[in-house]
């Protein structure tokens, strides 16, 4: 007996792919900010939907999570594959994908869920493999390429992407949280590249920008910092 013709998977139309995008991007930065039990009327509304159109896609918290956290290893694993493909330095390739995964806050949207959410699966394993794998040729080609120190390892870049990923502690905006993590970054590729200097990303606070943040001042909550001309 021959067994049954397996069904192909169809496609979401535009407006509910839209929908579950701005549900996963809403939920995925709600868990960083506000931890794994934030309420999902919240995460509704930050996504401008109603709590009715989340639950008709995600059925439970659990789900969201999984999903959540598998949209973001798809979405490195495409920005490696997108790095590799797209830049002729391998090099730069590297440096373009530890970036763009710090926009995808993969690293820090897995650590906050660690403790609610299993990820030892099959369909996990296969997502995480995808894209340590995707990972690793970026890495190995920089080796080959002379441009990366022999010792780098893809440990090395996924647990230094986990640390820039993490907010900062305090009344710190979103905005200059994330410029922050970039500039870090550039500051961290130059231990990385063989030989080479780079330029810096993001603001360059100053010791009382610090301070004013840190202190939660009104001027700080708005993201104002002074940049060196």
């Amino acid at each position: 007996m021959t067994e049954p013709a397996t069904q192909p998977v169809r496609p979401l139309r535009a407006d509910a792919q839209a929908n579950r995008d701005r549900i996963l991007t809403a939920a995925r930065d709600a868990f960083v900010e506000r931890g794994a039990s934030v309420p999902l009327d919240d995460i509704a509304r930050r996504a401008g939907i109603g709590i009715g159109t989340l639950y008709r896609r995600f059925p439970d918290r659990t789900a969201l999570m999984r999903a959540v956290v598998l949209d973001a290893l798809q979405r490195t694993a495409d920005e490696a594959h997108s790095a590799a493909e797209e830049e002729k330095d391998a090099f730069a390739a590297l440096v373009r994908y530890m970036h763009r995964a710090l926009d995808v806050r993969t690293g820090a949207v897995i650590p906050a869920l660690l403790d609610e959410l299993s990820i030892d699966d099959e369909e996990m394993e296969r997502a995480r493999s995808a894209g340590s794998d995707a990972l690793q040729r970026l890495i190995t080609a920089a080796h080959r390429a002379g441009a990366l120190h022999r010792d780098v390892t893809a440990a090395d870049i996924g647990t230094l992407i986990v640390r820039l990923s993490r907010p900062l502690p305090g009344p710190f905006p979103r905005k200059v949280n994330d410029e922050l993590g970039h500039r870090h970054l550039d500051l961290l590729v130059n231990g990385l590249r063989v030989g080479g200097e780079g330029k810096l990303s993001g603001p360059e606070l100053s010791l009382h920008d610090l301070q004013r943040m840190s202190r939660g001042s009104r001027r700080g909550s708005r993201g104002e910092v002074s940049r060196k001309k």
